[in-house]
C-alpha cells in the first residue's frame, strides 16, 4: 500500500486517452465545411493539447489561412458542438491504463484528472469510456478559470481530493504538463506515447514511460523518495 494515499493527477489528451482520431475527424469537418484543406495526420497530431480553439489555430496557421476573430469563433463553437457529439467514437484509453489504474487504487492511491479539456468535455469522454468513477476529481481548463501551465489548476486538483503537494505527482504528455508540475512543486511523469512536438525524454520530467505497465515502477520512485 502507499502511504498517506498520494494523489495522482493525469493530463487527459494524448496521456490517459488516444483522443486523437476523434479530435482530428471533427477538426477537418469544420475546415472542410468552411472550404479549408485538412492538415495532415501526423503534423495535426502534435496539435493537440491545449484546447480546441488553440488547436484550430495552429491547423490555420499550418495551412497559411488567416481568419478574423469572429470567424475564429464560429469554428471553435462549430468544433465544440461536433465533437461533443462524436467525442467517444474512436477515443480509447492507451494500451495497459485500465490495469494500472486498477493496481494504484488497490494500493490506496486518489487518481485525478487536470487537463487543459473544458471539463464538461472531460466529463462527456470519461462518461462515454465509462471511466469517471475511478477519478476523485476532475478539473478543465476553465474550472479554476485558467489553464495549465499556471499551477493553480493542479494544486486546487489535489486539494480538492483531499490530498497536498508534498504527496502528488502529475503524469502528462506534454511540456505544458511537465511545467505544471515543476511550478506547482511536484515531481513528474512523462509518456512518450502522447502528442508533444518535443520529444518526451527533453521535456524534464522527473522520470519517463513509453507503457502503462512501467507507471507504477516510477510512482514508487518518485513517492518513495518524497517520503509519500
Amino acid at each position: 500500500m502507499f502511504q498517506d494515499r498520494p494523489v495522482i493527477a493525469f493530463d487527459l489528451d494524448g496521456t490517459l486517452v488516444d483522443t486523437a482520431p476523434d479530435l482530428l475527424n471533427t477538426l477537418d469537418h469544420v475546415l472542410s465545411a468552411h472550404g479549408i484543406a485538412p492538415v495532415d495526420r501526423e503534423e495535426a497530431r502534435p496539435m493537440i493539447g491545449g484546447g480546441a480553439r488553440l488547436l484550430i489555430v495552429r491547423a490555420l496557421n499550418r495551412s497559411g489561412v488567416v481568419v478574423s476573430p469572429d470567424e475564429l469563433d464560429t469554428l471553435n463553437r462549430q468544433f465544440l458542438d461536433h465533437y461533443a457529439a462524436h467525442i467517444a467514437d474512436a477515443s480509447r484509453p492507451f494500451p495497459g491504463l485500465d490495469a494500472a489504474l486498477d493496481r494504484l487504487q488497490a494500493r490506496g492511491a486518489v487518481l485525478a484528472v487536470c487537463t487543459n479539456k473544458l471539463e464538461y468535455l472531460a466529463r462527456l469522454l470519461l462518461d462515454g469510456l465509462e471511466m469517471t468513477s475511478r477519478f476523485a476529481a476532475i478539473t478543465g481548463a476553465d474550472t479554476y478559470g485558467i489553464a495549465k501551465p499556471n499551477p493553480l489548476p493542479l494544486l486546487s486538483t489535489i486539494t480538492a481530493c483531499g490530498g497536498n503537494a508534498g504527496r502528488a505527482v502529475m503524469v502528462g504528455d506534454s511540456g505544458t504538463d511537465i511545467a505544471t508540475a515543476q511550478a506547482a512543486g511536484i515531481p513528474s511523469v512523462a509518456v512518450s506515447f502522447g502528442y508533444t512536438e518535443t520529444p518526451a525524454a527533453e521535456l524534464g520530467a522527473n522520470r519517463l514511460i513509453h507503457h502503462f505497465a512501467d507507471l507504477e515502477t516510477a510512482l514508487d520512485d518518485l513517492l518513495s523518495s518524497t517520503g509519500s
